[in-house]
């Protein structure tokens, strides 16, 4: 689970992006010659009113140019500049590919329409043409930030990592949304699995916001990568005093404090984030499980069987409620939940384990065999790190 809303940082840092001027398209137009004698009193009658701002005059205007020489691919791009600035990202993707068909050579046109295949949300298409327009103006920090937060967002960490690096470098140190530019490099950095980098804008963070509880926590991730579980715990309880109410900071020190098998410890932290999120679907499972190594089996039951009701549901959740049921004789219902955990994921041996012994407790001898056969061939994944289980998708 993300430790914060990943669009809400990338929509933070989109405030370094203004939207590009229509120059891109006016120099294309020179080159290109304009429209002709027939057509250069009304192109010029629409880039005055786009230049003054009036969209839907200047929109009628250039469907007009268009009309009249369809194959203008100046006209073209100018129609998109001018139905992105009304919001109408669809239509300007429209118009900016039309115009990139009729004249490949306006290449100003791929940050457009990058841009607007960005604000539709289209981040894998919205890759290729910042490519190129990144090819075209290696040194131009808009591009480079919005080819990094397509990447961010698609989940391709490594290939973010420089893009964004770049930007963060190119920014004034208090310019508007860099920290949050920089949160966004440390959080690829992380996933990434670039631990030294995390840290390190971890530090630049906090220098400019003592009070960092999200940075706290992105430098503790890094840590448990690296691991060096105690420091990361350090990490977590500061960011836990600093911010007690922040998303996951009572799930990310539960689980280090979990993986250390300080199970009393954790169940607190669990708890805790249970009250601040009652549907946390990891805290829940993992509440669970530890209420289960702490003998507490009653308590185990009423929190696992809340945490296989919850959207996202962890699996862990499904083989600890099976084997409090089969502990209970309740087999049938036990089998149930084992199953639906291999389902879930068939590659995990602990629930084809546990089929297996209430399969062979059952006195069903075969079905017993087949558990235990593909439960050894499997080998059980270690633990794993905190990045990995605060990962966006988990």
């Amino acid at each position: 689970m993300a430790l914060v809303s990943r669009w809400k940082r990338l929509a933070a840092a989109a405030v370094l992006c203004a939207w590009v001027s229509a120059a891109a398209a006016d120099a294309a137009w020179a080159q290109a010659g304009g429209a002709g004698s027939r057509t250069a009193g009304a192109a010029q009658q629409a880039l005055a009113l786009e230049q003054q701002g009036q969209w839907k005059d200047a929109e009628a205007a250039w469907r007009q140019v268009l009309a009249a020489h369809p194959r203008d691919a100046a006209a073209c791009g100018h129609l998109g500049i001018v139905l992105a600035r009304e919001g109408d990202y669809r239509g300007a993707e429209e118009a900016y590919r039309r115009a990139l068909r009729l004249d490949p050579r306006m290449t100003g046109l791929q940050l457009d329409l990058g841009l607007a295949l960005f604000k539709q949300g289209k981040l894998k298409e919205a890759i290729a043409p910042l490519k190129a327009a990144v090819a075209a103006a290696p040194g131009d920090m808009q591009p480079r930030v919005l080819l990094g937060m397509s990447y961010y967002g698609v989940g391709e960490f490594a290939e973010a990592v420089p893009e964004l690096r770049f930007a963060v470098e190119k920014s004034p140190a208090a310019g508007p949304g860099t920290q949050e530019l920089r949160g966004v490099l440390a959080q690829a950095c992380l996933y990434a699995r670039q631990f030294d980098c995390t840290l390190a804008q971890f530090k630049k963070i906090v220098a400019a916001n003592p009070n960092s509880a999200q940075a706290d926590m992105l430098a503790g991730e890094a840590l448990d990568g690296m691991n060096r579980t105690a420091e990361a715990i350090a990490q977590f309880e500061a960011a836990e005093k600093v911010a007690p109410q922040e998303p996951n900071v009572h799930f990310g020190l539960g689980y280090l404090l979990w993986k250390q098998h300080q199970y009393a410890q954790a169940a607190k932290e669990f708890e805790l984030e249970t009250e601040n999120v009652p549907n946390h679907a990891q805290a829940l499972a993992y509440l669970g499980d530890t209420e289960m190594k702490l003998e507490q089996t009653a308590e185990a039951q009423t929190t696992l069987e809340r945490a296989v009701q919850v959207p996202g549901a962890q699996r862990m959740a499904w083989v600890d409620l099976g084997i409090v049921l089969a502990g209970e004789g309740k087999n049938d219902a036990a089998e149930s939940d084992f199953e639906r955990a291999i389902a879930m994921d068939p590659n995990q041996v602990d629930a084809h384990w546990r089929l297996a012994r209430l399969y062979q407790a059952e006195g069903k001898t075969e079905q017993a065999r087949a558990e235990f056969a593909k439960a050894s061939a499997l080998h059980a994944k270690q633990d794993q790190s905190l990045v990995q289980q605060m990962t966006p998708g988990k």
